[in-house]
């Protein structure tokens, strides 16, 4: 009972969702999966077999609990595969029958088919060819559009569609569409396909050919002047339009013939003269006392600048070159972060700075006026009070002061900012509804375990709108693709158990540890990580791990992989490889111990992977290097134990962040 459940489960994610227009091929999905599985009669069958009573035979009573279940499952697949908002419009009724009938009578209402036929139709008509799949593929898929407009009620005449897929051709094809207008005979579809198949492989030929000439040309230019044969291949196949475009090579930033504006030295020169683009900001001395949690409406800054770094809902720091604010005085500042910015006002709106630049050294924080402006925000100025306004609402306000425009802030916002600044807390002020910080400080875990950690109530609801891409991962995680084999899972729990152990590490733990071992589960892919000071303490880790999966699982280990390095198998000496520490407890204890042949890393591909995982978590940590050294390993422990949530909401509870 339970595989089967497990099966229709599984069935159920693989089957397209019903959106209300796709009835044709969510039904056909449906139907196969609950025949496969011998669950269709339900809906197979309009006679409901009579309710069970004390009279009823062991035959009626098998018959009405077969299609009792039967009815059940099936409704509960259906429902199970519609999409969220075409749910609450599904009829209401507790017979599978009955259900996907008249789903079937509201998919084929009128509306429904004439929003399928128009955008059938307009696909049809509008669809071109990109070369970006084979001309047959894209011919195919026109007449597979024509098949499902037929079977609506809208017939396309094959002379139609022949003329629909001459229009979505593109120029290459421009003598084939001639060729095709002068001749007398019309083409039907396969004729059309056939010729249109040849022509491909007619254009492409052409194209290898000019290609190869191309790079002939290129090959003799390099060496300095051109050959007599050279000349002559200019003079061959250089002809018409191609030859003026060489004569009339005019560069537009110095006014000379003979190149390009893009490959022109002067204008390199007055690029390497100019330097790097600075942005202004004006200077404001008269503000050293005012507190720093104020904004300030500037209108000579070009740009938003923050001072502080709460509050900002995403920021990415300056890599590379180093990149600098100038004031009105001259005098420059480091930029050390680009983000946006969340001000919220007193009026209970919030406005998003984005590109406002993290300038530590900048005393005060700058709202750029012209930035505003290309946003679409209108300011009204009188009487020493400004207000902004966006698409005639209003959002905030702000008053004069000392010569200056000070934005009025939300009162819990601006003590926020104060009370952080005065206690030297920054990190306290990070928002913790934001799901790229905790996919940080998760040693960069993926979008879809944040997710399962949320629906688990283990973490807070977050804001999954900053987690896109993170440049940290793509660094830390790249890797070289290979092809996989095929493995052979086990089918119980401790019947093979995978191990190894990584490094040593230049900087060891809070405990001088400088190695990690590592046990896995094959069926299960439980994982236990443990700390070592050296390889020779992973034979007391072993014997704790298997006294400590035994007793809790009340099975046995049976067999245990491993590498044949020295810590596993055993050292060298005259005689030979002799089983050290490690291989002496394993077979004391009755294990199979099964070794890699040299060279074969990917024979223990599972403990290697779980290296592999571990380590991409710490290296991108450190290349994000705003996390202290306790979640580094905090994490590091954590992801190593998957499936360990409550020891994780634990363990996350008793770290101050």
């Amino acid at each position: 009972m339970f595989a089967a459940s497990s099966n229709l489960f599984a069935s159920a994610n693989s089957v397209v969702k019903f959106n209300g227009l796709n009835y044709e091929e969510w039904s056909e999905q449906i139907r196969f999966i609950l025949g496969v599985m011998t669950l269709d009669h339900a809906i197979l069958t309009d006679e409901e077999p009579s309710a069970i009573t004390e009279e009823s035979s062991e035959t009626e009573k098998s018959r009405y609990e077969s299609w009792e279940r039967s009815n059940r499952l099936s409704l509960n697949l259906m429902r199970m595969t519609m999409a969220e908002s075409v749910k609450p419009s599904m009829p209401k009724t507790e017979k599978a029958r009955e259900f996907i009938k008249k789903i079937k009578e509201c998919s084929q209402s009128d509306l429904a088919d004439k929003s399928i036929v128009g955008g059938l139709m307009s696909e049809l008509t509008t669809k071109k060819f990109d070369w970006s799949q084979p001309i047959h593929d894209h011919v195919t898929h026109m007449s597979n559009l024509a098949s499902k407009l037929t079977t609506l009620g809208m017939e396309v005449n094959e002379l139609f569609l022949v003329q629909f897929i001459m229009n979505s051709l593109p120029l290459e094809f421009s003598q084939f569409q001639v060729n095709y207008n002068t001749i007398k005979d019309k083409w039907n579809y396969q004729e059309l396909k056939a010729m249109l198949v040849q022509e491909e492989g007619r254009l492409k030929k052409m194209k290898d050919q000019v290609a190869h000439l191309v790079g002939l040309g290129s090959a003799s230019s390099r060496k300095g002047k051109p050959s007599i044969k050279d000349k002559k291949m200019d003079k061959t196949f250089v002809k018409g339009p191609e030859s003026q475009i060489h004569k009339e090579r005019k560069c537009f930033f110095c006014k000379k013939m003979g190149h390009f504006k893009k490959d022109c030295p002067k204008r390199k020169a007055w690029f390497d003269k100019k330097g790097t683009q600075h942005i202004y900001v004006c200077s404001e001395l008269n503000l050293i006392e005012v507190p720093n949690n104020t904004w300030w409406l500037d209108s000579g800054a070009t740009t938003h600048v923050s001072h502080i770094e709460q509050g900002f809902s995403s920021i990415q720091p300056i890599r590379g070159a180093d990149q600098y604010l100038f004031m009105g005085n001259r005098m420059k500042a480091k930029i050390e972060g680009i983000g946006t910015y969340r001000l919220i006002l007193d009026t209970g709106c919030h406005v998003d700075l984005e590109g406002c630049l993290y300038v530590p050294e900048c005393s005060r924080n700058l709202v750029s006026v012209s930035r505003l402006d290309n946003l679409g925000f209108v300011f009204k100025i009188g009487h020493g009070v400004f207000s902004l306004y966006r698409n005639d609402y209003l959002y905030g306000s702000g008053t004069l002061f000392d010569s200056l425009y000070r934005f009025n802030l939300d009162a819990k916002f601006s003590e926020s900012l104060f009370n952080i600044e005065s206690q030297g807390i920054k990190r306290s002020a990070s928002n913790e509804s934001s799901a790229f910080l905790w996919h940080q400080r998760l040693g960069h875990i993926s979008k879809e375990r944040i997710m399962r950690l949320v629906n688990n109530d283990i973490l807070p609801q977050l804001d999954f709108s900053d987690l896109n891409v993170c440049i940290d991962c793509i660094k830390g995680k790249q890797t070289k693709h290979i092809v996989k084999k095929p493995a052979t899972r086990s089918t119980q729990l401790l019947e093979l158990i995978h191990t190894d152990i990584c490094g040593p590490f230049d900087a060891p733990s809070w405990s001088g540890e400088k190695y990690f071992i590592t046990f896995i589960d094959d069926y299960s892919r439980y994982g236990f990580t443990y700390l070592l000071h050296e390889k020779s303490k992973s034979v007391n880790i072993l014997e704790v791990f298997i006294d400590e999966v035994e007793r809790q699982l009340d099975r046995k280990v049976k067999v245990v992989r491993s590498d044949r390095g020295g810590e596993f198998y055993g050292k060298f000496t005259e005689s030979g490889q002799c089983p050290g520490p490690f291989a002496k407890l394993l077979e004391s204890r009755g294990i199979c111990a099964q070794y890699t042949m040299p060279g074969t890393p990917q024979q223990n591909g599972v403990a290697e992977r779980r290296n592999r995982t571990l380590m991409d978590m710490v290296r991108s940590m450190l290349s994000n290097s705003s996390l202290p050294l306790s979640l580094w390993i905090y994490a590091l422990k954590i992801n190593g134990i998957p499936n360990r949530g409550r020891e994780l909401h634990e363990t996350y509870a008793t770290i101050k962040i």
